[in-house]
């Protein structure tokens, strides 16, 4: 963290430190000492510790959604599609990976309206509407359902990663390319059609 950080960005890079590493149920005072704030600060910046959940989450968002999505290219969708897995796999055999944030928070919440299971839920759909963007572009019959399916395989990835404390070893990838698979998209598909 860099010393000419505010305290509200130390509050932040602090929160979304602990909150992904020990959870959401970590006490104020652990977060406001790892961020070096008062807690009087702390709630003069944040009306409540939902709200720095909630922020905490949507300030990592970005990051984390371009660590799993690739840029603009000209592979095709299913190519598209894979690398999200990929780079799944990829983030687990780093060795520091605890899930998925977004999810990890949701269940620690279990309150579908709180703060933190809204943000967690705007960034999981991101996720969904980028499988749904590339399964249109090649012509998916069902590309709601599909990028639905698809969504489902990355979580349950990420929760094998964490129970099993293991790599995926690929699995995700195999399970992603079966969908596809079964559904028709295949390699060099582009709007239905082969290149």
């Amino acid at each position: 963290m860099s010393s000419s950080a505010t305290p509200r960005e130390r509050l932040l890079e602090a929160a979304g430190d602990l909150f992904y590493r020990d959870g959401v149920h970590i006490g104020v005072d652990a977060l406001c000492k790892a961020a070096g704030v008062s807690k009087k600060s702390m709630y003069q910046l944040f009306r409540s510790k939902d709200e720095l959940i909630a922020e905490s989450l949507a300030s990592r968002g970005p990051s984390f959604q371009a660590t799993l999505q690739p840029g603009p290219d000209d592979r095709s969708p299913r190519e598209r599609i894979l690398e999200v897995f990929e780079r799944q796999d990829n983030l687990v055999a780093d060795g520091n990976y605890l899930g998925c944030p977004y999810v990890a928070t949701s269940v620690e919440l279990k309150d579908p309206e709180h703060p933190g299971s809204v943000v967690a839920r705007h960034f999981k759909q991101q996720l969904t509407d980028f499988f749904h963007r590339e399964l249109v572009k090649a012509g998916a019959e069902d590309p709601g359902m599909l990028a639905i399916q698809l969504t489902i395989a990355f979580d349950g990835a990420s929760v094998r990663a964490v129970v099993r404390a293991q790599s995926l070893g690929g699995i995700g990838v195999l399970t992603a390319g079966a969908l596809l698979d079964a559904a028709g998209v295949r390699a060099g598909e582009l709007a239905g059609h082969l290149n």
